[in-house]
């Protein structure tokens, strides 16, 4: 016998599945809405991170430092190289470089200064009582009276650096906020092994320094130079963040850096991170007069005027 609904019945049913089509409805819209909702707060999180991120240690300057008393090579910026002063070469070079917002010379002595003002340079007078280039970088930033969140100091002895270098150093301590410092290394020739005025670094498996040495390191058992191993020469250049530039010259002397001679040192031996980077560029350093030939063969075998 067949079963006919009531009208009440049926009325019951229809009500309840409309109720629960639209509680459906109600909770789909919900659930579009929280996902909606993360969504945008994602997207706008990631635009604040990636706004934040571009302006992260954005305002480089440059600073060549220079001064005149050198113990090995007194007079050091002002040697003629092909007809130019050496810290000309030096700042010229500097120039190219894109992520210098600014590049100046800080100095304590009025020749250099007058020399560097002919040839068209920011000078900034530092004192004579900085004890290293890392202080007078630090004195010329308080100089200058405007905020930088990276200063890097660009060794006034190497006319032929590369632009992509410092380039380099700036990227890498941008990349790097756990470090406050950074620099590079490259090839160690073998017949640098020994030589003190070439500085060697060893690193760790992600980049960051552990030691600096005018030493040979890492050394061997056998005390000989493996000429397999890929020993890493420091480069002069180094970046700062500007706020740690700052805390340096109140950091008291360690004894790794006072043994060493090696600013450097005084950094790692306070805990704080260094960022290296490898690049495969030959250092062509002025460390006595002898090297002021080497690199003038160097220039006219490169057709550098």
């Amino acid at each position: 016998m067949a079963i006919c609904s009531s009208p009440s019945s049926s009325s019951s049913s229809s009500s309840s599945t409309s109720s629960f089509g639209s509680s459906n409805t109600a909770k789909a819209w919900i659930i579009h809405g929280i996902v909606a909702g993360v969504a945008i707060a994602a997207a706008v999180g990631a635009r604040a991170y990636m706004t934040r991120f571009s302006k992260f240690r954005s305002r480089v300057v440059g600073i060549i430092p220079a001064r005149f008393a050198s113990s090995r090579f007194e007079g050091k910026p002002l040697v003629q190289i092909l007809g130019k002063p050496m810290i000309q070469r030096t700042w010229e070079r500097a120039k190219l470089a894109a992520t210098l917002d600014h590049v100046v010379v800080a100095t304590d002595d009025e020749k250099i200064a007058d020399c560097c003002r002919q040839f068209g340079a920011d000078v900034i007078m530092t004192s004579e009582s900085c004890r290293n280039g890392t202080e007078r970088c630090n004195e010329a930033l308080q100089k200058l009276g405007k905020k930088y969140d990276i200063v890097v100091n660009i060794q006034g002895d190497e006319p032929l650096i590369e632009p992509e270098i410092i380039d380099g150093v700036v990227k890498a301590l941008q990349a790097a906020p756990d470090a406050v410092f950074s620099t590079a290394v490259t090839s160690l020739k073998p017949e640098d092994a020994h030589d003190p005025n070439r500085v060697k670094c060893v690193v760790d498996n992600r980049g960051y320094a552990i030691y600096f040495s005018r030493g040979l390191i890492p050394f061997n058992k056998s005390g000989k130079v493996n000429q397999l191993f890929p020993y890493l020469l420091h480069l002069g250049i180094q970046s700062y963040d500007a706020k740690f530039l700052n805390i340096y010259p109140n950091l008291r002397p360690t004894p790794l850096q006072l043994e060493e001679d090696l600013e450097q040192l005084k950094v790692l031996e306070n805990g704080y991170k260094m960022k290296v980077i490898k690049v495969h560029h030959e250092a062509h350093g002025v460390d006595t007069p002898e090297d002021v030939g080497k690199i003038e063969s160097l220039m006219r075998e490169r057709n550098l005027s």
